[in-house]
């Protein structure tokens, strides 16, 4: 079911690993000394707003940025219809869930881990937050609370501004440990278990904190809002639609705490994948005595915990200057824009974006197109009763990656680099807004070894699984 994130790899080439690896790694190079030279402004200089350090009250609670419906506009048919949309694939995917059967022939896990999971990352590369449209849980909120009386936007409490993505963070581990590391990632039990958890969690996290709680915690929405970010397409001070630079949206992204675990999280599980499908790692797992199971809940926390452990530290070392002098090395750490630079993960951390974004299309193109493909014939028949609902029972998968992996290992390379090649771009922006004048270009050097890091072992990983 889950399957083939792996075609087209080394070998399909038209040049060696090594050879990519190394471009790759010379293009984020250039690019970082390009902008050096010729980027020495800040033009995107977003999102360096602090969140309130106590939880919002009713006097402050009214002067949020990011409401239910961009400031300036009213519900629009496009909304109605977008919601409309989401609730009733909401109650198709929660009656495959009730009736259909525990098989791989129920539409129930390709729309979960398909559909939801990836499709959502590739609709808000194209179309902005799609997630955030046609949410489920927003619509089911708001009905609740027009039908008490209230007001869906505020909940009882405020959202405490500490708590940030963490709760977004915990969820997204929770989805990849069930699908790359729980024993019974398509039982059916074991799924809609989760998807339950996940749906009173939102219900009553909306309850008690209103709308602001979905744009902090819940998983699918801060993963479709952060690929949004990237969209060409958004949205002006005036709520119209408008074409802007991905560089433009990435920088929109605000600073809030956890937002470093999700980040690590999503391309940390990404690059487990595919190191859990390497000959390496699957010898290593049938030749020891521990557990199967064992090492691969030790390796992804250890995957997940090394991608923000490396960038943290990149992105704090960019916050401390180090000056020689005829003494013994001494080093002087400073705080930019009278920030400490322990700081500097959390405002640098929406440049590993583009990275995620990269990875996530590189490895989950197969699976988007092929298994996507499948689940869209097997919703036909939701409960397996010969049925075909949609006329989309006969549609088959032409796996045409499979006869074409010279193609799908260029986008692979293509896909990462172009990430990276971005990430470097909106890191250079950023940076250059919080470090001080003389310490803007040496500052950024770990942040690039980071990178570089990232570059080389992330399509190691990808090409030899």
């Amino acid at each position: 079911m889950i399957e083939a994130h792996g075609i087209g790899g080394q070998a399909d080439l038209p040049i060696s690993l090594g050879l990519a690896v190394s471009g790759a790694v010379a293009a984020l190079v250039v690019s970082f000394t390009v902008l050096v030279v010729a980027w020495r402004t800040p033009r995107y200089a977003t999102g360096l707003e602090e969140e309130p350090a106590e939880p919002d009250t009713d006097e402050t609670d009214t002067d949020e940025t990011e409401p239910d419906e961009p400031q300036g506009s009213r519900p629009t048919y496009w909304l109605v219809a977008l919601r409309l949309v989401g609730m009733i694939a909401f109650v198709f995917t929660a009656l495959t869930a009730i009736l259909g059967e525990d098989r791989l022939t129920n539409p129930f896990f390709g729309i979960i881990y398909v559909w939801v999971w990836v499709g959502i990352v590739f609709a808000s590369l194209l179309f902005g937050p799609v997630w955030r449209a046609i949410s489920p849980m927003r619509t089911i909120n708001a009905g609740l609370a027009r039908l008490a009386g209230g007001d869906p936007e505020r909940g009882v409490l405020g959202y405490p501004a500490w708590l940030g993505h963490w709760p977004a963070a915990i969820a997204l581990y929770s989805f990849v440990w069930m699908e790359l590391v729980n024993r019974t990632p398509t039982d059916l039990g074991t799924v809609r278990l989760w998807c339950a958890l996940y749906v009173a969690a939102m219900l009553i996290g909306g309850a008690v904190f209103g709308s602001r709680f979905y744009e902090n915690a819940d998983p699918f929405e801060v993963y479709s809002t952060l690929a949004g970010s990237l969209s060409v397409w958004g949205r002006g001070e005036d709520g119209r639609v408008v074409l802007r630079s991905p560089l433009a949206g990435a920088a929109t992204i605000p600073s809030r705490p956890g937002l470093v675990a999700v980040v690590a999280v999503l391309f940390g599980s990404t690059a487990f994948d595919s190191f859990s499908e390497s000959t390496y790692w699957i010898g290593k797992v049938q030749q020891s005595s521990i557990s199967g199971i064992t090492l691969n809940n030790l390796a992804l926390l250890a995957f997940c915990l090394g991608a923000g452990l490396i960038f943290a530290a990149g992105a704090m070392l960019a916050g401390i200057h180090f000056r020689a002098t005829w003494r013994p090395w001494q080093w002087v750490a400073f705080e930019p824009l009278g920030r400490p630079h322990r700081e500097l993960p959390r405002r640098l951390a929406h440049s590993i974006v583009p990275i995620v974004a990269g990875y996530i299309v590189a490895h989950y193109l197969t699976v988007f197109v092929d298994v996507g493909t499948q689940t869209l014939a097997r919703a036909s028949d939701p409960f397996g009763k010969g049925w075909d609902i949609f006329g989309t029972i006969a549609v088959e998968p032409t796996y045409w990656f499979s006869y074409h992996p010279t193609v799908l290992a260029n986008i692979k390379v293509l896909a990462v680099v172009i990430g990276h090649v971005t990430a470097a771009v909106v890191a250079h922006d950023r940076a250059i807004a919080l470090l001080p004048r003389r310490h803007q270009i040496t500052g950024q050097l770990p942040l690039l070894a980071a990178m570089v890091a990232f570059t080389a072992g992330g399509l190691y990983l990808l090409f030899n699984a």
